[in-house]
């Protein structure tokens, strides 16, 4: 594998908000310069897909049961602004029920560090979207990861679900390296993002606290450090995100 960085987001439970933040990290990685590929193992939701335009004729699970079809079939632009340096690629899970069960399997699910693999000599990072621990697809993707983090909502509900999705992972033999909070933050979290209404990419609007936030979350998720300088609106912005702000942006704050 090359020094690409792959990283599964996790989700604790179902509604956390897993697809979107893996979205908001993408884009945020993209305005950083960086080109980022993003495979989809949400196959009950295939959230991802409603993300996306264009007609998808290759989905994920075709790349599980096909191996002789090549990654870049698949690839999917998320759309964003000309302004944005990097890109952003991803493969959806969209599928009829008959190919959701064989890409299900564990013959297929084993593909799923292969196309890792593939995505790693052609993008900077790699992310996958992962739903809670349950199906051979999430454990495979999970297991193919360098990082994985759990996302969880900032919620009694989702502290516990956080616990035992981490439980779960130990027991797999899987390492967690981070925990991440949607909507809000809960205590011990690594990183988080507010709760916002604004629609996908929120993260490249520097007005709001959304972006340094998001930023944040992406040097947390990726062990990395992003050169991303905001120019922010109003300094309130900051306001009640001391301690999860980026590189970038910590020396302002001094």
């Amino acid at each position: 594998m090359s020094d690409t960085v792959c990283a599964a987001l996790v989700g604790a439970t179902g509604g956390a908000g897993t697809t979107r933040t893996t979205l908001e990290l993408a884009a945020t990685l993209a305005n950083d310069g960086r080109d980022v590929a993003i495979l989809d193992a949400a196959f009950a939701t295939q959230g991802l897909a409603d993300y996306l335009n264009g007609r998808l004729d290759i989905d994920m699970t075709t790349l599980l049961v096909e191996p002789e079809t090549p990654l870049d079939a698949g690839l999917v632009e998320f759309s964003l602004p000309d302004r944005v340096g990097g890109r952003v690629a991803c493969v959806p899970a969209r599928a009829p029920f008959e190919r959701l069960a064989r890409a299900k399997t564990a013959e297929a699910a084993r593909r799923f560090e292969t196309r890792v693999v593939e995505a790693s000599e052609t993008f900077d990072h790699v992310l996958l979207d992962v739903p809670p621990v349950a199906a051979n697809q999430a454990i495979a993707a999970a297991d193919a990861a360098q990082r994985v983090v759990t996302v969880a909502p900032s919620t009694d509900r989702g502290v516990e679900a956080n616990r035992r999705l981490r439980d779960r992972l130990a027991d797999l033999g899987i390492e967690t390296h981070a925990t991440l909070t949607t909507r809000g933050r809960f205590e011990g979290a690594d990183a988080f993002t507010p709760d916002t209404d604004a629609p996908v990419p929120a993260s490249l609007d520097a007005s709001e606290e959304f972006a340094p936030t998001i930023a944040h979350a992406a040097e947390t998720v990726l062990a990395t450090e992003l050169g991303l300088e905001f120019e922010f609106e109003e300094k309130g912005v900051l306001d009640g995100v001391d301690g999860f702000l980026p590189s970038s942006l910590r020396r302002l704050t001094e």
